[in-house]
């Protein structure tokens, strides 16, 4: 059974914007020089299930993603007070690199902008930038399900060139914001960012986040729920730069982007989705990436604040009849719930029994949602059927 229709939804909206080649590559990713037409879309489901479109494989550095995940280690570690003592929650709808805080404090605006990863990373468990890294990588690596590691020449090409970024550092040690010395928080802060990933890793991140810290891949509790929570709500407000506005009015899905073309996202409880495309918009987001996920969220109603009333009754049940699985559905039935249906039934499948889909009850159900679910009843009808 190796169709996904998942996948082919997917591959779909990839298809539909693979044409737009607008926006420039990131000077971060100059010692990548990646092919600027790479377009992958992934997303990774409840039960670990992973639907891949396109060049989910490429390996490019996490760079601003990581600043979630930062957030995350240090509430893990020290807790909610003694992290916003450091730093605040507040949008600021500036550069990412902008001088942003607070006069009499000098906590910076959040953890979404360079002052403030700078000032969580410093958080990170270990006394030196080495111990740093390891408890940053281990935690990302956790979050991804597989051993991350550090392009080191990526770290130190942009340790070299990042004469801003050592003078928000400055101003914030100035302030009393950092947990350690100047020289050991950049450190940490330039190997964090060039932690490599794909967009598998960076769709099970998500994932890991979307389902309150509980990796879905590994089934590994990563970090408390709680965490999970404050880190996707910073996400949701600051997590796409200074288009974090427009991005919430369009697309409706807390996200993080990072310079070298990545952006993961998260749809609480359903699913962690990740784009990839190395050509950025002018606040540093990727073009395709955004208008991707934007297309998916506007194809399958994932947006956040949209009418969901399948959260609010159960929709699936299954009864077993003999050697017959009989799938209901009820209500009002999303992508979230499809994936999930369409996982079923085919777990359902492999342990032999044949699968009948009833949908009588469904007041309910996205076009879209219901090509993948007739997909999938019709394959392993097909499959009876030989």
């Amino acid at each position: 059974m190796d169709s996904d229709p998942v996948a082919d939804a997917l591959t779909s909206v990839l298809d539909d914007l693979r044409d737009q080649d607008d926006g420039e590559l990131a000077a971060e990713n100059a010692v990548d020089a990646p092919e600027s037409d790479l377009f992958a879309l992934v997303l990774v489901g409840p039960f670990g299930d992973v639907h891949a479109a396109g060049d989910a494989d490429h390996r490019f550095t996490v760079q601003s993603i990581s600043k979630a995940f930062a957030f995350a280690l240090a509430l893990q570690s020290h807790g909610r007070d003694a992290v916003f003592e450091r730093v605040g929650l507040e949008p600021t709808g500036e550069p990412f690199h902008a001088i942003s805080v607070e006069p009499e404090t000098g906590r910076p605006a959040n953890p979404m902008i360079n002052a403030g990863a700078i000032t969580t990373t410093s958080m990170a468990p270990g006394g030196d930038a080495d111990a740093k890294v390891d408890a940053l990588l281990s935690f990302m690596s956790r979050c991804a399900g597989r051993d991350l590691a550090v392009d080191e020449d990526v770290a130190a090409a942009e340790s070299e060139s990042s004469d801003r970024n050592r003078g928000l550092a400055y101003v914030l040690a100035s302030h009393g914001a950092l947990a350690c010395p100047v020289d050991v928080a950049l450190d940490a802060y330039f190997r964090q960012c060039a932690v490599r990933v794909d967009a598998r890793d960076v769709a099970t991140m998500a994932a890991t986040l979307a389902f309150g810290g509980r990796n879905p891949v590994t089934g590994e509790q990563v970090m408390d729920a709680a965490v999970a929570r404050d880190a996707v709500s910073v996400m949701a407000s600051c997590g796409m730069y200074d288009a974090s506005g427009e991005w919430a009015a369009r697309v409706g899905l807390p996200a993080k982007s990072g310079v070298s073309g990545g952006i993961t996202a998260v749809d609480p409880s359903e699913f962690g989705v990740a784009a990839f495309s190395p050509r950025l918009d002018a606040v540093g987001n990727s073009t395709r990436g955004v208008r991707a996920l934007e297309e998916l969220s506007h194809r399958f109603g994932l947006h956040m604040f949209a009418d969901r009333p399948e959260t609010s009754a159960p929709l699936v049940n299954l009864e077993h009849e003999d050697d017959r699985t009989v799938v209901r559905l009820q209500g009002h039935i999303g992508f979230g719930t499809a994936v999930q249906v369409a996982h079923r039934m085919r777990e359902e499948a492999r342990e032999g029994r044949a699968v009948a889909l009833d949908m009588s009850d469904a007041d309910r159900l996205d076009d879209a949602c219901g090509t993948i679910l007739r997909r999938v009843a019709e394959e392993l009808y097909a499959e009876i059927s030989d």
